[in-house]
């Protein structure tokens, strides 16, 4: 039955590995519109679609916060802000990266990004991971290191995306028994409360052209709420620090594509260590079917 949220997540990842499809086609627009546009598309598609199709959700929901201690109620709200900010830092400095560094730099970040899940989930969670999984961290921590080298400007950049999702998707596992669809949405209600007063002063002029809308369209549904959900939903069956694994689909994903696709120039060492970390991907999965089959015995 697990498989299942190992396929949500899976087609999540390979999904925003495919992101620059999309977001490429905007490079000329400011990186503050694409993410402002993003978001409060999101939030009016979420918000209607709770209203007209989801009451029944938002009172069950109602009546199980309110059934939570005052203090219970208080720190999911807490949760629930810090989750939002970093979703919001991580959304602008992905399309920054994406668009006025490289697509390579981009992809690096969800290299690092399972380093990090790995690690906050160890940390805050409590999560442990077998001896073989823990061999999957060392050689994708080794993969990173190369791919690191004389590239300082990337990395810095890289690791504050990387960051940024990986202490959001950890928090995710704090909000138990959520309706998932609901939690986005009030997620992206308060990114979208914190980024309203910026829209005037960092945005630029309204949009003319109809594409630019119907590629935001495009993000805000296929590349943003659908994936989201699939994550969340996976979050459901399997830990942080698998999901986190698993997330390695995005980069591999993105490298091909700055290969074979944008004609990025790729090195030697790029190419060794993209081929270590599919190489932990595989480690990461034996010693999870092997933990799987210890805990079902």
């Amino acid at each position: 039955m697990r498989y299942k949220y190992y396929l949500a997540a899976a087609t999540a990842f390979a999904i925003w590995g495919c992101f620059s499809f999309v977001l490429k086609p905007l490079h000329n627009y400011p990186s503050p519109d694409i993410l402002f546009y993003r978001i409060f598309c999101c939030v009016i598609l979420m918000v209607a679609t709770n209203l007209l199709f989801r009451k029944k959700a938002i009172a069950e929901t109602k009546s199980s916060l309110a059934l939570l201690k005052p203090e219970t109620r208080r720190n999911l709200m807490i949760l629930t802000v810090i989750s939002s900010l970093m979703l919001a830092g991580n959304w602008f400095f992905f399309i920054y990266v994406m668009n006025h560094i490289s697509v390579k730099a981009a992809s690096f970040a969800y290299l690092v990004c399972p380093l990090l899940t790995t690690v906050f989930a160890f940390i805050i969670l409590k999560e442990r991971l077998t001896p073989l999984q823990w061999l999957s961290v060392g050689l994708s921590l080794v993969s990173c290191v190369l791919l690191s080298y004389n590239n300082f400007n990337d990395v810095f950049f890289s690791i504050i995306v990387a960051a940024t999702y990986a202490i959001y998707l950890v928090l995710q596992k704090k909000f138990i028994g959520i309706d998932k669809f609901l939690l986005l949405t009030v997620q992206l209600l308060i990114t979208s409360a914190i980024l309203l007063p910026f829209y005037p002063v960092y945005s630029g002029p309204l949009p003319q052209e109809a594409s630019f809308y119907g590629y935001i369209a495009v993000i805000a549904i296929g590349f943003t709420i659908i994936p989201m959900l699939l994550n969340l939903f996976a979050l459901k069956g399997i830990n942080s620090s698998t999901l986190g694994i698993l997330l390695y689909i995005n980069p591999i994903i993105g490298f091909l594509l700055a290969a074979f696709y944008y004609k990025e120039s790729i090195s030697a060492i790029q190419i060794v260590a993209y081929s270590i970390i599919v190489i932990s991907i595989i480690i990461f999965n034996i010693g999870s079917y092997l933990k799987l089959r210890s805990a079902a015995k």
